[in-house]
């Protein structure tokens, strides 16, 4: 029996995870609205969220390609011949994003004659790596249309996804969450009518905090993964800079990641350990302990040599939000959030003393700090409430499944 009109599946590479809370709110939201949704997990994940089955990908049954790739090479031959000559043909940026797509295609076929049988409504792949491989390759084997959505690490890491242009081409539709975004994908050849910015969410909004009066020391945080586009390095120059300046304060990084080892060395040689602590990852309720404890939030995020970039990340609209001051780089779609003396304070991070002055402000201009919260608090209620952007992604998959009805597109099927 095929899944109801309005029945849509979802396809993580990891759900849920407890770093990509975003996630976690967007199915939130399009429930709240209605929709019914099936979620598949192919690395990791799995188990229940909100009462809801989350499908995982238990690596053993890749055994079944022993038999799903010759069955479905007698019924599309074509395409697994385009497949192997793309994989003759073309290098993969990095073996991780070959490996992605990999377990794409191994999911794909091992699920194609499921998914022939109980043909969903609407395929949605959420990332544009592993998911986004194997909505197309269930396309091109069962003629089932998706649509795809494209962010930072697809479109930016070592040049973007393998086969990006190729999976985005006949999806019904592309949602990427920065006009950053929108940007790179035309660039990039995506016809514009398909795509759509749509950003993320709060399912609710924080009461909005009091300012901290004497705000001394400043309490500095940040919230990030310890990898190379963070910036983390600069920000504990910045740390230095302050402390030379004779400006009290304290920094909390929560966070974990690869780069943790050379950050608590950097701490030690810059004599900020009394300033600064590495506090780990922290699960979603203490990053809001966090946020109520501090003045300001900080992000340093530059391009890293893999050419790896944020969007907008969550962290800042939760700060606005929550009525703490946000300090950031200008790099990736930062500023489409923070403008300058508008809604935050924006500073290249590889210029130390823009960011003393920028946090001596904060923490001495009272009228200052006040009029920065308030315009960042009016930013996330205009743009970053869940049940209105689910509601914009919930239209286009609407409008998907109705276009659908009329037969499946054919376009863009050649490499």
């Amino acid at each position: 029996m095929s899944d109801s009109p309005l029945t849509i599946v979802c396809l993580f590479t990891t759900f849920p995870k407890s770093t990509e809370t975003f996630l976690q709110r967007e199915v939130t939201g399009l429930r709240a609205q209605g929709a019914k949704l099936r979620l598949y997990s192919m690395w990791g994940g799995g188990g229940e969220f909100e009462g809801l089955a989350v499908t995982s990908f238990p690596k053993w049954k890749l055994l079944v390609l022993l038999w799903a790739i010759p069955r479905e090479t007698c019924r599309r031959p074509r395409v697994v011949g385009e497949l192997l000559r793309g994989l003759l043909t073309r290098r993969a940026p990095s073996w991780l994003n070959f490996w992605e797509n990999m377990l794409g295609a191994g999911f794909a076929c091992v699920h194609a004659q499921k998914f022939r049988r109980d043909p969903p409504a609407h395929t949605h792949a959420v990332w544009s790596g592993g998911p986004a491989t194997a909505a197309w390759l269930l396309w091109r084997l069962n003629d089932q249309p998706y649509s795809a959505a494209a962010h930072a690490y697809d479109l930016y890491d070592r040049g973007g996804d393998w086969w990006l242009r190729e999976k985005l081409a006949p999806a019904r539709f592309v949602r990427t969450s920065t006009d950053m975004g929108g940007r790179t994908l035309r660039e990039r050849g995506v016809a514009a009518e398909k795509i759509h910015v749509i950003r993320r969410g709060l399912v609710a909004l924080p009461p909005l905090k009091p300012l901290r009066a004497g705000r001394s020391p400043l309490r500095l945080l940040c919230v990030a993964r310890l990898v190379p586009k963070k910036g983390l390095d600069l920000q504990l120059s910045i740390y230095a800079a302050l402390k030379a300046a004779g400006v009290p304060f304290e920094a909390r990084i929560a966070g974990d990641g690869p780069l943790r080892a050379a950050l608590e060395g950097q701490i030690s040689h810059l004599g900020l350990a009394a300033e600064v602590r590495l506090l780990g990852h922290r699960p979603q309720s203490e990053i809001a302990e966090l946020l109520a404890w501090a003045d300001v939030l900080l992000h340093t995020g530059v391009v890293a040599p893999s050419g790896d970039r944020d969007g907008l990340p969550n962290v800042i609209p939760e700060a606005m939000a929550a009525g703490v001051n946000v300090v950031t780089s200008p790099a990736a779609a930062t500023t489409e959030a923070i403008a300058d003396n508008v809604t935050g304070l924006v500073a290249p991070p590889e210029e130390p003393q823009r960011w003393v002055a920028a946090l001596r402000e904060l923490a001495a201009d009272d009228g200052l700090a006040e009029r920065l919260r308030a315009a960042a608090r009016v930013w996330v209620e205009e743009n970053f409430n869940v049940r209105a952007n689910t509601a914009k992604l919930l239209t286009l998959f609407e409008r998907a499944m109705r276009s659908e009805g009329g037969g499946s597109l054919r376009v863009g099927r050649d490499f």
